[in-house]
């Protein structure tokens, strides 16, 4: 091919191109591999926590002891919003939750001392505090909504044990807060997906952390890019029985309708996150005393498996949804969650687009009429 065919040449979704270099996330969607920062997510899945490795996305290394205690300290003390933030998830509270989260976001860049210091320091300042503020936007919305007062946040527990108290109002078993960390560890970066390369794109035109957070959070509400967990939920309930998982299955393929929660754009091969939600979902069910929904699942996962060779496997949202709604979390909710793991992994984005930053401008080709005379409207 030439320069000039080159030129002409369509990637429709930009399937495949190349736009930058980054030194954070490797993906391998043929091998299944997923690394950040050269460490394997089965790794950080076993053995790290979302403070660890968040640390590790945005400093570029896992920390020492005292490192991750200042870290945590200063998520910590991030854990507050605005009354006027507050005001407003009530005066929006009848909204969906993304977009309630999306319009707290941008409101509260009016309240961060740093919001219009684009230097790299002020923004990863910001990011640690969006870290901490997005969960308290989200659990603060479910309780408004439904008439009652935020929870207060536990400055004694983790991130993902924190979230879900102030969430149900009352502490998580440790199985459980050890697994919603893990949520938040398998989300927490995914390389130039549809959200991270928004923000990457408002980064571009030099706007502000929570600008390029703002339009992330709007395009992770998109069902194409966040709604697969609640999807799958839905699917769980409508097959209502393993022993009905298989006819299911056959009737989705027979029309040529996707089966929820397989499938990926990037991984040809399973998700390599999705065996570590599957270990979650078989212990918490149990523990909350529904294996059914994990007995489901595996049947659609045996149902499936004679169209793996054809790379159309399971990926990380078709266990996500079923942990959250054994935690009795409202389906809604279920996309607010994946952005609350995804915040660290959207600054880091932004950080790195600052880093040696370009307005990110892509072509399209034409293909309209060609040059036509204008004829006024009273000859038309």
């Amino acid at each position: 091919m030439t320069d000039n065919e080159d030129e002409g040449r369509i990637h429709r979704g930009l399937k495949g191109v190349y736009f930058e270099r980054s030194p954070t996330t490797f993906i391998d969607g043929r091998a299944g591999d997923l690394r950040y920062r050269g460490y394997s997510i089965h790794d950080l899945a076993r053995h790290s926590t979302f403070e660890e490795t968040s640390y590790l996305l945005l400093r570029g290394e896992l920390p020492t002891q005292s490192q991750l205690d200042e870290f945590d300290k200063e998520l910590k003390a991030a854990r507050k919003l605005p009354d006027e933030i507050l005001d407003l998830i009530a005066t929006v509270k009848a909204a969906h939750p993304m977009d309630v989260l999306r319009t707290a976001v941008s409101a509260l860049a009016a309240f961060d001392d740093d919001a219009e210091d684009k230097s790299p320091e002020a923004t990863l300042r910001k990011g640690i505090r969006l870290t901490s503020q997005v969960p308290m936007i989200v659990t603060a919305h479910h309780h408004i909504r439904a008439g009652g007062d935020p929870v207060a946040p536990d400055m004694n527990l983790s991130h993902a044990a924190n979230f879900l108290t102030m969430l149900k109002g009352e502490a998580p078993s440790d199985d459980a807060a050890r697994l919603m960390d893990r949520d938040f560890v398998l989300h927490a970066e995914h390389g130039s997906n549809a959200s991270s390369f928004t923000a990457r794109v408002v980064t571009g035109t030099e706007a502000t952390l929570h600008a390029a957070v703002t339009a992330a959070v709007a395009a992770l509400s998109g069902p194409a890019h966040g709604g697969a967990a609640e999807d799958v939920m839905k699917m769980a309930k409508e097959i209502g029985d393993a022993s009905k998982a298989a006819e299911y299955v056959k009737e989705r393929r027979k029309n040529k309708e996707p089966v929820t929660g397989f499938g990926h754009r990037v991984y040809r091969a399973e998700d390599p996150r999705a065996r570590h939600m599957r270990e979650g979902v078989e212990r918490l069910s149990k523990e909350m005393g529904e294996p059914q929904w994990y007995e489901i699942l595996q049947a659609v996962v045996e149902a499936m498996a004679p169209y793996a060779r054809h790379g159309v496997n399971v990926n990380v949202d078709f266990y996500s949804g079923v942990i959250y709604y054994l935690h009795g979390i409202p389906s809604d909710l279920f996309v607010s969650i994946f952005a609350i793991g995804r915040v660290p992994g959207w600054t880091l984005q932004v950080l790195e687009q600052m880093d040696n930053n370009i307005l990110i401008r892509p072509l399209l080709k034409y293909e309209g009429p060609d040059l036509r005379p204008y004829v006024p409207i009273g000859e038309r």
